[in-house]
């Protein structure tokens, strides 16, 4: 039986794509919030908002932009190279802020609408080294959330413990590999698919569908 209002943190990637597909199988009612934080392809959420009306959930657009004004970093200036993490430093795609910011204004979004459940597509295990993707923030920023609101929000974290050829799995469980191959925009470049294949993001992605496939086809040839 499937459960009542979801809300699910979208951004049109891969990660938020499947938890969004996967939403659409548990609840009966599946909301979509997108932010625009300045980031520097707006190429993200038009993806987003195509991909919610071809699933027919609705799309909303918080403004959060203050977090440019705030903090420079890859992901919001074309300036600053992306790189991964280095010699104990952060990966310069890393947004102070941003999930603790997004998920709390999604909770509050969701106590809008009386949604119980906020999804979001974080992930331990593969986390490109973002300290605000950790289990640990998301069960603490929870009870924060629910003590500031006096609410019983449930912040749920289906890709936590899935390894990127695991989440390509799900999405083949889901009986959609290929849409998510084909429509999400995961590259920090802002290149749909399977993206410019050498950033940082676009390798991970490609890796975990190499070692999926190969998974796949093991499995059938026994």
């Amino acid at each position: 039986m499937k459960k009542g209002k979801a809300v699910v943190v979208f951004s049109g990637g891969q990660d938020s794509t499947t938890c969004l597909l996967w939403a659409l199988t548990q609840y009966e009612e599946v909301f979509t919030v997108t932010f625009d934080y300045g980031q520097r392809h707006i190429e993200e959420i038009t993806c987003a908002e195509e991909i919610a009306h071809d699933l027919n959930v609705p799309f909303k657009v918080l403004d959060m932009t203050l977090i440019n004004q705030l903090s420079a970093n890859a992901l919001t200036r074309s300036d600053i190279a992306v790189t991964d993490a280095t010699d104990g430093k952060l990966p310069s795609t890393f947004v102070p802020g941003r999930n603790h910011l997004f998920l709390s204004f999604a909770a509050v979004y969701a106590q809008s609408i009386g949604a119980r459940d906020i999804i979001t597509g974080v992930c331990e295990t593969d986390f490109s080294g973002y300290p605000d993707c950790r289990d640990v923030f998301v069960k603490a920023l929870n009870v924060s959330i629910n003590l500031a609101m006096d609410t019983s929000l449930q912040f749920q974290t289906p890709l936590m413990w899935l390894d990127k050829a695991q989440t390509w799995k799900l999405a083949d469980d889901l009986g959609a590999l290929e849409f998510v191959r084909t429509r999400t925009l995961t590259c920090y470049e802002g290149i749909r698919g399977d993206g410019c294949g050498t950033c940082p993001s676009c390798v991970l992605r490609q890796n975990g569908l190499t070692t999926y496939l190969e998974e796949k086809q093991g499995s059938v040839a026994k």
